[in-house]
This record gives structure tokens, sequence and C-alpha cells, in this order.
């Protein structure tokens, strides 16, 4: 299990920015070394614990791009359509039984090895066959067209695949193509999940009157295995700072990181703060973000722990910006910024400087052709529709203090945080 110093995340100053508390959580958590060598049918989604380097180049050999003729440069006509004699067909698999002579051709197909002598190939449909079998090839086609020359691709003992890289199917692809039947990755990172509060019941379970289904853990643990996770149920953790504190201390010897929700505002009710403080310590956050300004962060025993808010939208919005990249940073995996999409905000807005603020939005094309962000028309980080009705967030940087109509904002969709 991961093990961090109780003081690693101490800070002093003010209300840290959304980008200094990422740089905190990524230059004081260290990645797990643990590795195991997996087969590439289950790569995807895994963290590549080495760079990958090509063990041989991409193509292997020189081949046609396109189905067609395959030519000599020397036999390339300059100023008026040239015949030259169809000596064989090569098909892809196979390969040419003789090198090509000149004034020669060779009928061959896509992915085909070129034929020793050959360097060009003309496209089927740009020449004709005449009355004696002969392919009549046009004038004007450079020297080494529609070839693919062996390594234009990936030269041998480049790093085809760098560590950190969390494998996508393209990746898994690239792998394959060298022939990799195995590849080594670091080990699933585990992560504990819990709710906290006498007021949430899992679903399945008796509901009172004034409780409400518990929604929070699961859309955690489900974004949480998006990104790879091992991913371990903890419940509920009621509303007892003992119980918390136990509850706490037992998932700490059990998980790489601890992810809980509800319980870290200032109330009175809130018992995350205590519990945390009586299992390990705690440096509690007020994140400057919207929605989700109070999150706790803490080490329990040698494993973080990162407290999120109780209302859904601020939990989700939280969990991207500071859960995504503590699970990247003890994965191993590289972190990668988001490129945001730039597109016209069909609704206006206004905020308070010197925080950050995520608009939930979805999008649609303008009569014009532009993609416009249509604001969702409700308020309040408890609306799982909000989330569920939209594509992403509109991202409002900390000097914002106001959107207009027609004005340029970021949107960042939510495929992009998983």
């Amino acid at each position: 299990m991961a093990q961090l110093s109780d003081d690693c995340f101490a800070f002093g100053g003010p209300m840290l920015s959304v980008d200094e508390a990422v740089a905190m959580i990524t230059s004081r958590v260290t990645a797990i070394a643990e590795t195991e060598t997996v087969p590439l049918r289950d790569a995807d989604g895994r963290v590549l614990a080495a760079d990958l380097l090509a063990p041989l180049p991409l193509p292997p050999f020189t081949n046609s791009a396109v189905d067609g003729y395959a030519v000599r440069g020397a036999d390339l006509p300059t100023d008026a359509e040239r015949p030259l004699l169809v000596a064989e067909r090569v098909q892809a698999g196979a390969s040419a039984r003789l090198p090509i002579e000149p004034g020669q051709a060779v009928r061959i197909f896509t992915g085909a090895p070129m034929p020793d002598g050959a360097d060009t190939v003309f496209m089927q449909e740009d020449v004709r066959l005449d009355e004696a079998g002969h392919v009549v090839v046009p004038p004007g086609l450079r020297p080494g067209a529609n070839v693919r020359p062996a390594g234009e691709d990936i030269a041998s003992g480049q790093a085809a695949l760098r560590k950190g890289c969390r494998l996508r199917p393209q990746d898994v692809a690239l792998a394959a193509a060298f022939g990799v039947q195995q590849i080594l990755v670091r080990r699933r990172i585990c992560v504990g999940v819990a709710s906290t509060g006498d007021e949430v019941v899992t679903p399945g379970q008796s509901r009172g009157h004034a409780q409400l289904f518990d929604s929070n853990r699961f859309m955690l643990m489900a974004m949480l295995a998006r990104l790879g996770c091992d991913v371990r149920d903890l419940g509920i953790l009621r509303d007892e700072r003992a119980e918390v504190a136990e509850g706490l201390r037992q998932a700490a010897g059990q998980c790489d990181l601890i992810v809980t929700s509800g319980g870290v505002s200032a109330g009175e009710a809130d018992h995350v703060k205590e519990g945390i403080e009586s299992a390990g310590s705690l440096v509690l956050w007020r994140m400057a973000i919207k929605p989700g300004r109070p999150v706790a962060m803490g080490i329990v025993a040698g494993t973080p722990l990162i407290g999120l808010p109780g209302n859904p939208v601020a939990s989700f919005v939280t969990f991207v910006h500071v859960v995504r990249p503590t699970v990247l940073a003890l994965a191993g995996a590289s972190q990668t910024k988001r490129v945001a999409l730039p597109v016209r905000a069909a609704f206006t807005y206004r905020k308070k400087a010197g925080r950050r603020e995520y608009v939930r939005a979805h999008l649609q094309r303008a009569e014009d052709g532009v993609i416009e962000a249509i604001k969702f028309p409700r308020e309040g980080a408890g609306l799982l529709s909000s989330l569920v009705e939209t594509d992403g967030l509109v991202e409002l940087a900390e000097s914002v203090t106001e959107v207009a109509f027609g004005q340029t904002v970021d949107f960042i969709a939510y495929e992009s945080f998983m």
C-alpha cells in the first residue's frame, strides 16, 4: 500500500487555487512501485511501467500503399504514355518471385511487399491496359509515389510508447503490431470509497422519511473504475466520530487511497474532519472552486485520504480536480492537461473574482453553424439531473467575473475526465 508521511501535504497560507491544489498533490504523491505483466488483451486502461521500445520497424518491409502497378523509377515516362510488360502479380501476404526488369511492371495490391528493383506504384485507376496486355502508364508521376518505406511509421529501437502512458485501444494496437503478447504495467491502485452521514442509506435498504438513497458512493466508484482502479466499497460511515475514525483506520491498511463524500463542511454534525484527526492527521482544504469548496485532505496510517463534499455535483467536480490527479500520480500515470473546446456562450452569468467556477451545459449547433453551450436552467449542487442532462462543464477562470451572451468560453466534455 502507498505510504506517506503525516506532514507531506502540510501547507500554510490562504485558500488554495485549483492549480495550486493539483500541483501540491502531484509533487508530493509517490507512485506505487509494484508492477505486473498482463496479456495484451487486458492492457487497455493500464499504466505502462516501462518504455516500450520498437523491436522491429513499422512497417517491417517496404510495401505498396495502393492497389496498382509497381515499376522502376528509371522507367517512369516524362512526356508521353508508356506501355510496360506486366511480369507478375503480387497480393498482400505474398512476395514477388523475381526482381523487376527494365520495361516491366508488377501488378501489386495494398500492403504487398515491393518487388526488388521497384520503387514507385501507379494507382490502378490512373493506368489502362492495352490489347496486347501491357499496362499503359501516364507521365508525371514522381519517383517513390504510393510506396510505404520500411520504418516509415516507427523505426526499430524507437520508444513507441512511453512509461506512464495510460494505454488506450490505439496503444494496444501499436503493441500488437510489434508482435507483443504481454506488457509490463503498474498494478492497479486500490481505492476505498465511503459515504458518511445518518441521512443516507444504501439502495435496497429501508429508507426513512428524512433519508436519501446514497448516490455519491456509486458515482465515485464508477468514476474510479473508469480510471482503472481496484475499487473497494467501504459502505456508509455513520455520524459518530469513533465509527468514522475506526472505519478509516481499517481501510488505511487495505487501500492506497481513501475517498469519502459528505461530512467535510464546518457544521457540528460533520464528523469526517474529527474522524481523520482521531485516526491520523488532517489538512482541511478550502479550495477556491465552485461548486465544491469544502474538501478535506489527510493521512491515515500512511494512506492518503480525500474527503469530498456531500452534494453530488460538488462531489463530481472536486473528484475531477482533486481525486483524479491523485489517482494518476499514485498509479504512475502521466498527468495530461485537458484541452478545452472553445464554444459560444448561449447564456449570461456573473461570478466572484478569485475562484474558478464550473457551469453545467450541453452543446448544440446554432443556425449559423457555430457550436453553442446552453447552460442548465437551474442552479444547485444537489441536482443530479444537471449532470445527466448536460454534456460537460464550462470552465470560468479566476479572473472572469461575467459571461456575456455570444462570448467565447472554454468547454470540457465529461468524457475527458475519465
